[in-house]
């Protein structure tokens, strides 16, 4: 999963990235709201993380004009403005779910999942394509009931696949899902996992396609 987290207050959003890639969440963090908007529009994410009361653009209008695009990215608003009618307003102006600060690490983690699930139509907390499912409380993969071996790498890409199973991923996409900004990897880098993951999955029932010009698809047989 990649995230947007549009926060200003640096101590608060140093602490979320580390935690939540610690999570095996991909944060892309900026710190004004009019920043914030140039990267929904420029890139691709799974949810957003959005204060209201950035610099630049306040959050309420970034809302507003990632609704007006009629993007569907499912966004989380993230505020120290707990009061009735900051709620209705804001999940009347477009947002999906709520969270007052101070906030446990834990309960913001659960939420993102059960919203990029819902975005999905998925309801249930694990993910599958066919005999291979994902638990994301245990964060285990397993394939015919049982536990697949992978490397924090290979499970990194794969649950990145399983999370859009039957659509395509371009490279650049499972990247950014997978590695932090700080890391320096290349594009190489996930043909090879990929090339690992099909070896592990071969003859199994759920495979691993290339669509030309598109990316990776994970489809069961």
């Amino acid at each position: 999963m990649r995230i947007l987290l549009a926060e200003d207050e640096h101590t608060l959003g140093t602490w979320l990235c580390k935690a939540l890639e610690h999570a095996g969440i991909q944060v892309e963090w900026v710190d004004d709201g009019r920043l914030a908007d140039r990267a929904l529009q420029q890139r691709d994410h799974d949810a957003l993380v959005l204060d209201l009361g950035l610099p630049g653009m306040d959050g309420h209008t970034v809302l507003q004009r990632l609704r007006e695009r009629d993007q569907r990215l499912p966004a989380l608003i993230l505020t120290a403005r707990d009061s009735l009618n900051e709620r209705v307003e804001s999940l009347n102006a477009g947002a999906d779910d709520f969270l007052a600060k101070p906030f446990a690490l834990a309960e913001l983690e659960a939420r993102l999942h059960a919203l990029v699930r819902r975005a999905r139509g998925v309801e249930h907390p694990r993910l599958a394509c066919g005999p291979l499912v994902y638990d994301g409380a245990r964060r285990q993969f397993t394939l015919g009931g049982e536990a697949l071996a992978l490397s924090p790498r290979e499970q990194a890409v794969l649950r990145a696949l399983v999370q859009r199973s039957g659509e395509p991923l371009s490279k650049q996409q499972i990247l950014d899902r997978v590695f932090s900004d700080d890391d320096e990897v290349h594009l190489e880098a996930i043909e090879v996992l990929v090339y690992r993951l099909r070896k592990r999955l071969d003859g199994t029932g759920v495979r691993i396609v290339t669509l030309r010009g598109l990316g990776y698809v994970l489809e069961a047989d």
